[in-house]
């Protein structure tokens, strides 16, 4: 539970793990998540 009751700002890749599939799994292991979003870096 290292994630329990922690806030988290996840920045995810277009062509790897998208923001909300991250979010989902911090949700799942008690984080809140403050902002999600998924970026292209080219």
């Amino acid at each position: 539970m290292l994630l329990k009751d922690k806030k988290v700002i996840i920045i995810g890749d277009r062509d790897g793990i998208p923001g909300p599939a991250i979010a989902d799994c911090c949700t799942t292991a008690g984080a809140d998540v403050v902002f999600s979003s998924t970026e292209c870096f080219v």
